[in-house]
């Protein structure tokens, strides 16, 4: 599913990723681990091409990304990002939150986009939240939702960085939980965090990064 090539990155003089390269398996579960500043997160947002690569490459389902940005909206149609500061639309509800990219980016019908965006907010549960806006909610609920929404066009790949960061411990296995359940159907996920106790709940593959580097595989 995520081939990646040497891949390098800079932010002015700080190296944030240094040559890394790995491989993701189809329909696998793979850890990011390591500590803050250790390069995890921009990884991530590299294989979603939030961040464009220095150096190195990196393929995506057969689909190489490349400094110009070739195949970017493809690859995004088909991946779900969960965002450690939630990015959510402060002037949409809830459920406009869930319901936007499936109509514009899949345009899918309205009807069953909704029905699926509750079926999810059922899961996270905030069944009861769908009609207020992000403000209203608390940090936890925020990132709950953040969650649903990568879910809702039923990706083949979901990219979570601290997906739990926020949630207690009952409601992050909760979490982790769910990211099994669409895991066993198929779908490819890579969680980057610093939290080793959640190698040992979804964890088939773990690669440790240290400094920008891949430091172990286990």
């Amino acid at each position: 599913m995520i081939r990646v090539e040497q891949a390098s990155k800079r932010f002015g003089a700080q190296v944030a990723v240094d040559g890394v390269s790995f491989h993701v398996p189809p329909s696998t579960v793979t850890v990011l681990i390591g500590p803050s500043g250790s390069g995890k997160s921009t990884v991530l947002r590299l294989i979603n091409g939030l961040e464009r690569l220095d150096a190195g490459r990196i393929v995506l389902d057969g689909l190489p990304l490349d400094p110009a940005g070739r195949n970017l909206e493809r690859v995004r149609a088909e991946t779900g990002m969960v965002f450690q500061q939630f990015n959510l639309f402060p002037h949409l509800r809830v459920l406009e939150n869930l319901t936007l990219a499936p109509r514009l980016v899949r345009r899918r019908a309205a009807g069953v986009v909704e029905e699926e965006a509750r079926a999810l907010l059922q899961k996270v549960g905030l069944a009861d939240m769908a009609d207020r806006f992000p403000a209203q909610l608390s940090g936890g609920e925020q990132q709950r939702v953040a969650i649903a929404r990568a879910l809702v066009n039923d990706p083949q790949l979901v990219l979570a960085d601290e997906p739990t960061g926020n949630l207690d411990p009952d409601l992050s296995l909760e979490i982790m939980n769910l990211f099994r359940e669409i895991n066993a159907r198929g779908t490819t996920v890579v969680v980057a965090t610093h939290d080793r106790e959640l190698i040992r709940r979804v964890g088939r593959r773990a690669l440790t990064l240290e400094h920008g580097r891949i430091v172990e595989v286990g």
